[in-house]
């Protein structure tokens, strides 16, 4: 088949999960034998229009249309402020992404699309629109919602975009159980929901690769002995990563294993918070930060020189840090009350456990969660090899296309029959 593909995020250009998800899943649906058209947005350095790996790549040039918008856009936007320019540049994204498609490709060039699918608000419009002018078979890609992602509020219109999508789209696709619960709650239609999970590369997330002299040198870097315990928090620094709360916990590890200590890497809003809780806590010989982003050859080799790590999120749709973490034969504790895809993958207990849930609104909980496998690392180190192979079994890559091009196929047989 030939698929219309609409995601904010693409190589080289990826900026969060979602950019991770569409650099992985293009190239394992091209393996099976299908054609790709991605519209992604340009950042204004890039080729509007090439070939990647096989994979037809658009990126429409943005113009900045943020001093007009405000004139005839809700109150809501107005009050994004300086937020504007986002908005402007996902709404021309989107606009000019949907014209390209239908007037070039379609109309012009004679390209015949099975099917076209849109991955989250970013790229909602485009599909509404696209589905609306060509009635092509519409599947809408939920990997977070607005009222998740901001903790129960969140923007009115991007709101409308999420809902609109839903109901114009024929089917809907999230990334785990506890999403799919979420979606239902909030008034979107069951009947429409699959699930399909992510994916990880388990041929390049795998510690066979790594050499020792590097992952000794990165401890080296912050200071951790052979027999101290590397604890490690990857992600953004921002409230639904439950980073705050992880903090808090250290105390209470550092009390019960002296020779815990953690490394947090990532950026976000919440940097200078975390900072100021570190020395408020006195814990700062203990607690080594690194606010940026690096390469993913680096998170790699981060995964290699932990003995734990902790993603105490309160919100994660599907949470691909742990399966990575578990690809690397790491044992991991996870956030797991409320809308938590950790649950779908994460085993808690019993012959095939693989980490601990906790309450990631709860640093008493955290700590007991970190105390649980620092208390016995031999045990820690077998859920580690557990998570391995299940990631092996469950989480390729090339799986996850399989069964998203069966719920892609289900959707043009019955479009077609409509």
């Amino acid at each position: 088949m030939r698929i219309g593909y609409f995601v904010w995020e693409y190589p080289p250009r990826i900026v969060g999960g979602l950019g991770t998800y569409a650099a992985n899943i293009c190239p394992a649906i091209l393996d099976l034998g299908h054609d790709i058209s991605v519209f992604t947005v340009n950042d204004g350095t890039l080729k509007t229009r090439e070939i990647v790996k096989g994979i037809d790549v658009n990126r429409p040039m943005l113009i900045d249309g943020s001093n007009i918008l405000p004139l005839f856009l809700t109150e809501d936007l107005r009050r994004w402020g300086t937020g504007i320019k986002f908005f402007n540049d996902v709404f021309i994204y989107n606009i000019l992404s949907a014209a390209k498609f239908v007037n070039d490709l379609i109309k012009k060039e004679g390209y015949k699309f099975d099917m076209i699918c849109a991955h989250d608000w970013l790229s909602a419009m485009a599909g509404i629109m696209i589905k609306q002018e060509t009635g092509l078979p519409f599947v809408f890609h939920f990997h977070s919602t607005e009222w998740g992602r901001s903790l129960g509020g969140g923007s009115e219109t991007v709101l409308h975009i999420e809902k609109t999508a839903a109901d114009v789209a024929d089917r809907i696709i999230t990334v785990s159980y506890p999403m799919e619960e979420d979606l239902i709650r909030h008034g979107i239609e069951a009947e429409k929901i699959r699930v399909c999970w992510n994916g990880v590369r388990t041929d390049k997330y795998d510690p066979k690769r790594l050499a020792t002299e590097d992952i000794t040198a990165l401890r080296n870097r912050y200071g951790i002995s052979p027999e101290e315990r590397m604890i490690l928090f990857v992600g953004r620094l921002t409230a639904v990563k439950g980073i705050l709360n992880l903090v808090k916990a250290m105390p209470t590890v550092i009390s019960k294993h002296p020779e815990a200590k953690l490394v947090i890497l990532g950026r976000g809003e919440l940097e200078r918070t975390v900072s100021d809780l570190i020395n408020r806590l006195g814990i700062g010989d203990r607690v080594k930060t690194r606010f940026e982003f690096v390469t993913e050859e680096e998170r790699i080799l981060h995964y290699g020189a932990a003995d734990i790590c902790v993603a105490p999120s309160v919100y994660e749709p599907f949470g691909i840090i742990a399966l990575e973490a578990m690809a690397m034969e790491k044992p991991v504790v996870v956030g797991a009350k409320g809308i938590i895809g950790f649950r779908d993958f994460v085993i808690p207990s019993g012959h095939d456990q693989t980490g601990i849930h906790v309450d990631g609104n709860n640093s008493a909980d955290i700590a007991w969660g970190i105390n649980s496998l620092l208390d016995d690392m031999e045990g820690a180190r077998e859920m580690g090899k557990r998570g391995r192979r299940r990631a092996e079994k469950y989480f390729t890559w090339d799986k996850i296309a399989e069964y998203t091009i069966g719920i892609y196929e289900d959707v043009i047989k019955e479009v077609g029959k409509k």
